[in-house]
């Protein structure tokens, strides 16, 4: 079923028909060709980037759509609506975009952020290492500056697209203490860098999630993004962003779920009567319809505030708790509502809710954006 969405401009409206029309061509035809054989789809971000759907919250100048977020953040749930790793690899490639689009030069920007935002390069962000996840403080990948550049060292994890994207946004430490991180475009090939085995996953399977093992590679000089130091200062405000994408995955993740469990409902009859209209079953389909309707309506508060130029971070953790925990809430009763066939792969609501799963991790753990909405009514 069609979302009604409240869209800002007629120009918007036509974005998300655009979105729709492709999403349902190039993504629901394929997605359970490759979840299933856990194949990756060779081909389709280019022709994401072609209909200029990688690029939609970045400026004009650089090849961006120049779109706010609350319409950016809805095409991205119109995508995860019908393949969720697909829509989860797009926020990400958005988001390691943020910070050359933020903190680079005008020569790095010319450089480099067209092809970025135009579907030439795929991106991937590269925070996380195996014994620092929610605390990228504690993050030991060394990047040595020395004559023609930096010299990287060390192992980074769980990154999303691994080995597949063009470049990533790294994070290494150049000095001591949480002032000691920076930031460097690296690209997706380079002598001394090498990926994992993709990790055995329980969901969003066609995109490969690995470890990047980085053995004194030489990055240029002029790959780091703003100055030496800042880069923790970075990734959190780039991750303030990447909620948002993921509070988005989720919701059109649940919203397929939903669609699923109310087709079915309206289709299925015992004693009598179709389920849909068991009150028992009726009330349960309310309660999911009501959770996918909040979680839209936080992200889209938070996104508002970022458009308006106006502090977003405890909203976006707001929106990614809230779409996250009713993501995995309402997949799982869509496995409910449709009993044994929902437990079986003839059907996708038990993919929606192993997909859902991963949403209430990555990006910050449920349990982290408490402990931000905590820290933010501390007087």
């Amino acid at each position: 079923m069609a979302v009604d969405r409240l869209l800002p401009t007629q120009e918007a409206e036509d974005l998300i028909a655009l979105t729709r029309d492709l999403a349902d061509k190039e993504l629901a035809t394929r997605v359970d060709e490759h979840e299933k054989a856990e194949t990756y789809p060779e081909g389709l971000f280019a022709t994401l980037g072609e209909a200029g759907l990688l690029g939609l919250p970045y400026p004009e100048e650089f090849g961006g759509g120049a779109q706010p977020y609350e319409v950016y953040l809805q095409v991205l749930e119109e995508l995860a609506a019908r393949w969720a790793a697909v829509a989860v690899a797009t926020s990400v490639h958005g988001l390691a975009c943020f910070p050359l689009a933020t903190y680079g030069t005008d020569a790095q920007k010319q450089r480099w952020l067209p092809d970025m935002l135009g579907g030439g390069l795929v991106g991937g962000y590269s925070l996380s290492e195996p014994q620092a996840g929610s605390d990228a403080a504690a993050l030991t990948c060394r990047a040595v500056k020395e004559t023609g550049g930096y010299r990287v060292t060390g192992t980074k994890a769980w990154i999303t697209h691994g080995g597949k994207a063009d470049f990533y946004a790294l994070f290494a430490r150049t000095g001591e203490g949480g002032r000691g991180i920076s930031c460097l475009l690296a690209p997706g090939r380079a002598e001394g860098l090498s990926f994992g085995r993709p990790e055995e996953k329980m969901g969003l399977h066609a995109i490969p999630t690995t470890t990047a093992n980085w053995d004194g590679a030489l990055l240029e000089t002029d790959r780091l993004l703003g100055a030496e130091g800042q880069g923790l200062q970075i990734a959190f405000s780039a991750l303030d962003s990447g909620r948002l994408g993921i509070a988005a995955c989720a919701t059109g993740l649940a919203q397929a779920a939903l669609d699923a469990a109310v087709d079915y409902a309206n289709e299925r009859t015992t004693f009598g009567k179709k389920i849909v209209d068991h009150q028992g079953l009726g009330f349960l389909l309310a309660d999911m319809a009501a959770a996918v309707d909040s979680a839209r309506a936080t992200y889209l508060d938070a996104a508002r505030r970022r458009d308006l130029g106006r502090p977003y971070g405890r909203q976006a953790s707001v929106a990614k708790l809230i779409a996250t925990d009713a993501a995995m809430k309402v997949t799982t009763d869509a496995v409910q509502v449709l009993g044994g066939y929902g437990y079986t792969r003839d059907f996708p609501v038990e993919r929606y809710m192993r997909e859902a799963k991963i949403m209430q991790i990555f990006e910050g753990t449920n349990q982290i954006q408490r402990l931000v909405i905590s820290r933010g009514l501390a007087r």
